[in-house]
């Protein structure tokens, strides 16, 4: 799904229906950041505001999917490519994490390798080269940590337990927040409550 596209489309549809942001958000029950977030193409409506949204704004949720009025002939073909979309979105993200989690592994062996190396030569290598060495080992597994934590922060969405809607978190609320397993205590934008949020890799997920 084109994000930039569809916040366009839901600013001249607003528009068109004479609503400001404001008031827009107080018919749909939220912030009128979140509608400008949207527009902005940095968010999208969780599930259970799709119908609303589109029914304030008189089009089908496919429409908003496509970013676009749809005429009816085009309508199962755009229905179409809207799924195939959220299915290879899915999959594509699966794909980077999965590639993600294959580095974060080499880098962690290299780490591994390198120390024990050094720990097994000790008495044969120098000691520049020793300390050469142990730094190549500790760049190597930040570079594993780094492209773990970033596939794990900004691939896919994290999904609020309270309103359902889904984010990508900062840096800071990433790293701070605690986590088990696919789950991780986030504050969410939208709602402003703090609750365990499911990482997914696709919006319809």
């Amino acid at each position: 799904m084109d994000q930039i596209k569809i916040g366009k489309f839901i600013a001249e549809e607003r528009k068109n229906k004479k609503y400001t942001q404001r008031q827009l958000a107080d018919i749909l029950g939220i912030s009128d950041k979140t509608i400008s977030k949207w527009e902005r193409g940095n968010g999208f409506p969780e599930i259970s505001l799709l119908l609303p949204l589109c029914e304030e704004l008189e089009i089908t949720v496919n429409e908003l999917l496509s970013g676009e009025r749809v005429e009816d002939i085009d309508y199962k073909k755009k229905a179409e490519e809207n799924m195939v979309n959220m299915i290879r979105e899915k999959e594509e993200n699966k794909k980077k994490m999965y590639l993600s989690f294959i580095i974060g592994g080499m880098s962690l062996v290299t780490f591994i390798t390198l120390i024990l190396i050094v720990s097994a030569y000790a008495d044969v290598i120098s000691t520049p080269a020793k300390v050469a060495i142990v730094i190549i080992a500790c760049v190597m597994l930040a570079i594993g940590v780094y492209v773990v934590s970033q596939g794990e922060r900004t691939i896919g969405y994290y999904k609020c337990k309270n309103c359902s809607d889904t984010f990508i978190p900062t840096v800071g609320e990433y790293f701070i927040a605690m986590h088990m397993h696919t789950t991780r205590h986030l504050k969410c934008p939208h709602c402003g409550k703090k609750t365990w949020c499911k990482k997914i890799y696709s919006k319809e997920d």
